[in-house]
């Protein structure tokens, strides 16, 4: 199991790695989060175990799955989990909105941080 957890890892979409960016670490409101992780026979993109969520990242290929993404879903959901779905472009073209779900979710106030370098205001500079 850990083998094939190590592999999906290495394996991971830019998607994935950017979310992992942002969740890795407690870098996420404290929050603890893992990576493939296994739950029962399936092994979901990341888990927070202490809030009970999962957060799963889909390429096109999951089109064609959605009846078996829907018995993954009901079946880690009766293991007492909600299951949180975004699309690769959604995580890569919008990160921000992706973490505040994300946040939500969580139990969270939906509002992340400040920017550490923002941008400046418009006419700023002028």
């Amino acid at each position: 199991m850990h083998g094939r957890a190590r592999q999906l890892r290495q394996q991971g979409t830019e998607a994935e790695r950017r979310l992992w960016y942002h969740l890795r670490g407690r870098r996420l409101a404290g929050w603890k989060f893992r990576r493939q992780h296994a739950i029962g026979p399936y092994f979901v993109d990341f888990v927070c175990l202490d809030a009970g969520l999962i957060v799963e990242v889909d390429g096109s290929q999951h089109i064609e799955q959605r009846a078996s993404d829907a018995r993954r879903s009901a079946y880690l959901e009766s293991c007492g989990f909600r299951v949180l779905r975004f699309w690769n472009d959604e995580v890569l073209s919008q990160t921000d909105q992706v973490l505040e779900a994300i946040l939500l979710a969580l139990g969270g106030a939906g509002r992340l941080p400040p920017h550490p370098n923002p941008s400046p205001p418009r006419g700023e500079g002028l």
